[in-house]
């Protein structure tokens, strides 16, 4: 089941921000924003629910040390996935 990924703003400025440091990771990152937009739980992605601060959102890898955090939200009867920020490991924990 596919779901839709909605950007937030902090989202888009973390992302564009990576992006212009590594062009690099543009690929990687794109990859894996695809697999999370078509299976959440794939065994690459790494996703994990997360506590303390961060109750009730998830994260998954976007890379060797790149953390999409993310959350889970019904729109219109589709579960969507809400893209809350982007970083390094110490970045968005």
């Amino acid at each position: 089941m596919k779901r839709n990924l909605i950007n937030t703003p902090s989202f888009v400025r973390a992302a564009k921000k990576i992006v212009k440091k590594n062009p690099d990771r543009a690929e990687d990152f794109k990859i894996s924003l695809e697999k999370l937009s078509q299976d959440a739980f794939e065994a690459s992605l790494k996703t994990h629910k997360l506590s303390g601060v961060l109750s009730g959102s998830w994260a998954c890898s976007a890379g060797y040390d790149l953390r999409i955090i993310f959350k889970f939200l019904k729109s219109d009867g589709k579960e969507t996935i809400l893209l809350l920020t982007v970083g390094t490991h110490d970045e968005v924990y």
